[in-house]
């Protein structure tokens, strides 16, 4: 016999084997014994959470023979039937394939006909969001006044795509995320059954992994054990299987981030990468880890039930909060949070999270409130240390504008500027007319002046502008078009102005010198 799944192998025969859904289970429990049974049903929520489990359990309860506080006995021939799946009073049809308005109008059709056997059919939609508005209209008036012996079960994980005329036919039932401790008591209970070895901090990663899903946790699990069968389940063993990161890992990535380390930061991701670790999942749990030291540094009480961490774990993120200020902790959360967003869709992954490292180890790249936070607090720390900031020209400047400080000594002027870049500069204007864009635009934000030996220097305030000019192509492109206007080869340096200084304190104003020259010409000319 071929192997059976475990979320198949051990899918609930009873409403007691349902585990998380209590609110829901004993309300269908209570109205099979009251004999209260409603209609249409509308089963809700993520996947894995028991939508069609429960369908198909109550399917057999209201059909079965000797009943069992609510729950079906698993005996009798209806049971049995059911159970294998031959039965022809429950039809399980799939909404995502079956969508279209002649396959609901032969349900439609088939609802005139009892049951050969039994009480009542019952019809079970899965995806039910995924019927065509000509499929659902075909459904409406059968929906709202079945036969007695009918009863639909529509289940889906889109609710808001379900039409309002269809929930309000139907009763709703919102089942929820199953806990972790839920998830985790369930599997230690069937590997017993199972006499497979399985650590408990095992059992609770994967329960945690799952994210709600009790299918998904069974399905982690059944993989973990398929490869290293006979063997002990251990947490490592785990992790190496799901391509996940242990906490440890995430300590000294926050620790280097903490020292700016590049190199130790890009070290560290290397890796991760070489021990085949998936990056959206390293982006993904390094975001929970973060949340975490943020309860941890903010909560005032106990919130162990909260974070869901060992004793261990818990006390190495009361050390690492400590360390940090609850700003920074945010900060890097939006930051891997955005990351987490790009990476989905990234085909160089591994880039966008090094240029992310990069960032959260230079604040001075950023420009958002927490960035300057960041900054001023490295600066504190610093200052603190007795470690000596050179002041940016900006500040220089506004120091000497108040007096505090000896104003920068302007740029000498050169001995004499070369003919081809005088050529340049005066028929400056002509040149950028000539220009394609975005080249044009940009250029019309340049100041002209001369860099290392005498070279035509082309100087950029915008950071844009600047980005767009030191590109390899876009320089030469330039270079080119200049050399085209005046017939001689040329040689172009791109100078990024810094921010808050005055192009004409920190360079030679080249248009500025030639004017005066053309009109000290004239003047001599007039005279």
């Amino acid at each position: 016999m071929s192997y059976t799944a475990l979320y198949r192998k051990f899918r609930p025969d009873i409403f007691a084997d349902v585990k998380g859904q209590d609110h829901i289970v004993t309300t269908l429990r209570n109205q099979i014994k009251a004999d209260r049974i409603g209609h249409a049903y509308l089963f809700t929520g993520t996947r894995g959470t028991g939508k069609t489990t429960i369908a198909k359990l109550f399917a057999k309860a209201v059909n079965c023979e000797n009943p069992t506080d609510g729950s079906p006995c698993g005996e009798c021939r209806s049971c049995k039937t059911i159970a294998s799946g031959a039965s022809v009073n429950v039809i399980e049809i799939d909404a995502a394939s079956n969508n279209g308005v002649d396959n609901i109008r032969e349900i439609v059709d088939e609802v005139s006909y009892s049951p050969v056997e039994g009480k009542y059919k019952v019809y079970i939609i899965d995806e039910v969001h995924m019927l065509s508005i000509g499929a659902f209209n075909a459904l409406l008036k059968t929906l709202e006044e079945p036969p007695s012996y009918v009863i639909f079960i529509l289940a889906t994980t889109e609710v808001h795509k379900i039409p309002i005329t269809i929930l309000s036919r139907c009763q709703r039932y919102d089942f929820k995320r199953i806990t972790i401790e839920t998830i985790s008591d369930r599997l230690r209970d069937l590997m017993e059954k199972e006499q497979v070895k399985v650590e408990e901090k095992a059992l609770r990663y994967i329960a945690k992994t799952a994210d709600g899903s009790m299918r998904d946790a069974l399905s982690l699990l059944d993989q973990c054990i398929a490869f290293h069968f006979g063997e002990e389940l251990t947490y490592d063993k785990v992790l190496d299987v799901l391509g996940a990161v242990d906490t440890e890992v995430f300590a000294r990535l926050l620790d280097l981030i903490r020292a700016q380390n590049v190199t130790g930061c890009i070290s560290l991701l290397e890796e991760v990468v070489m021990q085949g670790r998936e990056l959206t999942q390293f982006v993904a749990d390094i975001t929970w880890y973060l949340r975490n030291l943020l309860l941890v540094k903010t909560s005032e009480s106990d919130i162990e039930d909260v974070i869901d961490v060992s004793n261990d774990n818990l006390a190495r993120l009361k050390e690492e909060a400590d360390a940090m200020d609850a700003e920074e902790i945010m900060r890097q959360i939006r930051i891997f949070s955005e990351l987490s967003g790009q990476i989905k869709y990234a085909t160089q992954k591994r880039i966008l999270i090094e240029m992310t490292l990069i960032k959260l180890c230079k604040p001075a790249m950023e420009t958002t409130n927490d960035a300057v936070v960041a900054r001023v607090k490295d600066l504190e720390e610093k200052m603190e240390k007795g470690i000596v900031q050179t002041a940016s020209v900006a500040i220089q400047s506004t120091q000497a504008a108040n007096g505090n400080a000896v104003a920068p000594s302007k740029p000498e002027l050169p001995k004499a500027i070369p003919e081809d870049v005088e050529r340049i500069v005066k028929n400056w204007h002509s040149i950028v007319a000539q220009a394609q864009q975005p080249l044009k635009t940009h250029l019309k934000k340049a100041r002209l002046s001369l860099g290392g030996d005498n070279r035509l220097m082309v100087v950029i305030g915008d950071g844009v502008a600047y980005d767009y000019l030191s590109d390899a192509e876009n320089h030469k492109h330039l270079e080119d078009m200049i050399s085209n206007f005046i017939q001689k080869e040329v040689s172009l340096q791109v100078q990024s102005m810094a921010q808050g200084s005055r192009f004409e304190e920190t360079y030679v104003d080249l248009e500025q010198i030639i004017s005066r020259e053309i009109n000290m010409e004239i003047e001599e000319e007039e005279a």
